[in-house]
């Protein structure tokens, strides 16, 4: 294997173990905290079971770094070139390019941190699964809260409670977590009966319910210049085909090495969103486990909230 690599043994569902051999292991990714590869790895080691959940059979989209964060990033949606044998992947068409291409598609934690030596430092799984009824039917309705530039901490965490208050009236279990930015995401597990388009639709009509009863703090105004530049825009369109947010445990490209962290609803009135970061996670998951291991206890429906998308579409905009 060379002085120049180590080798990590990484669990896999049978118990059994799977050696990931991480080359350049110190190679620094993130020069304002001297954090390398193998520090990377480490902290994905350390959260294996919550990222693979996660991402567990989802077309995944990397994030790559090859010379580090602080220089140009790939998106990579086709399965880097050399890929071992044990590397799943799901086969996505993508209209636009007339192509279909294989993706990752993570059904063992080796393969996140084979991914780690392929130089990817964030992940972005879609919020559908290639299990029946396949891709094209989301099983995941995603709520996110992104503030727009004069937008604080403290608004988007009004917002968050309004948007607890929505689902607690709808019966819907909503798991929020850290973007690893400024914002937050609420993930909801919802059953695959519905494609993109409609998944969009119910979580515009959602936005639209949140933006009503916020005083103004939020937005579904699509335009980004026609915004509140202070306002909280609930991004519906995080629900489209082939759009993907960081996964739960991602580490972000952000100087501190930020992670989107699970977190319970209580915790939004104190948290802040530097507080999560890949020196301080690995002892939270530790003490405490995955927030989000029972997202996949109850799937929702969505028909409440196609009936008030019709009802908004039916009426005549205001602006």
């Amino acid at each position: 294997m060379g002085t120049d690599a180590v080798e990590l043994q990484v669990p896999n569902p049978t118990g059994a173990m799977r050696a990931v051999r991480i080359s350049s292991p110190d190679r620094v990714y993130f020069p304002e905290i001297g954090l390398t590869k193998l520090d990377l790895a480490d902290y994905y080691l350390s959260v294996a079971d919550g990222i693979s959940r996660a991402l567990d059979r989802r077309p995944c989209m990397l994030h790559r770094f090859p010379k580090g964060t602080a220089e140009k990033k790939v998106h990579q949606k086709k399965l880097p070139a050399g890929a071992p044998d044990w590397i799943e992947t799901v086969d996505v068409y993508f209209p636009r390019y007339s192509r279909t291409v294989g993706e990752l598609c993570v059904t063992e934690p080796a393969a996140v941190l084979w991914a780690v030596q392929m130089a990817t430092v964030e992940f972005h799984p879609w919020n559908s699964r290639r299990t029946e009824p396949g891709i094209e039917f989301p099983d995941e309705w995603r709520i996110d809260l992104d503030p727009m530039p004069d937008c604080d901490f403290p608004k988007v965490r009004r917002v968050a409670g309004i948007v607890h208050e929505i689902l607690d009236e709808l019966g819907v279990v909503g798991y929020p977590k850290t973007s690893g930015g400024h914002g937050l995401h609420v993930y909801v597990r919802i059953a695959p009966e519905w494609a993109f388009g409609d998944v969009r639709r119910a979580a515009h009509a959602f936005g639209a319910e949140v933006a009503r009863r916020s005083a103004g703090e939020a937005t579904v105004t699509w335009w980004r210049k026609d915004r509140d530049p202070a306002a909280v825009f609930v991004d519906f369109n995080q629900n489209a085909r082939d759009h993907t947010m960081a996964a739960a445990y991602s580490v972000r490209a952000t100087p501190r090495a930020t992670v989107s962290t699970p977190i319970t609803w209580e915790e939004i009135e104190q948290v802040e969103p530097d507080d999560f970061t890949v020196a301080t996670v690995p002892a939270r998951y530790a003490a405490i486990g995955d927030l989000h291991a029972g997202i996949d206890d109850v799937a929702h429906r969505l028909d409440t909230l196609l009936e008030w998308a019709e009802r908004d579409e039916l009426q005549t905009p205001t602006d």
